[in-house]
């Protein structure tokens, strides 16, 4: 069975923790999904990284946005998922941090999920 491909919405400048533990757990033998990194922001321009963004979440089969306390302000993230409904991409949130709450979600992104693994298994398989 392939592979769901995740594209992974974040707070670049506050969260990129968060993409970095989930790209670790798409590594996992039993992952039933993997993770395009596509966070260039620091290596091009806005507009070539918007563009490429986009080709990016038409790629993919699921978006999902990484929650931290600032992700619903965050433009990148905004932008982005505006991609996602554009292409009408299946997407949901993951709550970023232990002590997170529902308060995070961005409008429009999707149901708002606790981060585990038995919750990551059941969305993407």
């Amino acid at each position: 069975m392939a592979k769901k491909k995740v594209f992974v919405s974040f707070d670049y400048d506050n969260d990129k923790t968060l993409k970095d533990f989930i790209i670790g757990q798409a590594k996992n033998s039993d992952s039933p999904f993997e993770v395009s990194d596509h966070s260039l922001k620091e290596a091009k321009p806005e507009k070539d990284w918007l563009e490429h963004a986009k080709r990016a979440i038409g790629r993919s089969d699921v978006f999902i946005i990484m929650l931290g306390p600032k992700t619903k302000n965050a433009s990148g993230v905004l932008k982005e998922l505006n991609a996602a409904i554009e292409k009408n991409k299946p997407k949901f949130q993951i709550i970023g941090y232990r002590d997170g709450t529902s308060d995070w979600a961005v409008s429009g992104g999707g149901r708002t999920y606790s981060w585990n693994w038995g919750n990551l298994k059941k969305l993407l398989s």
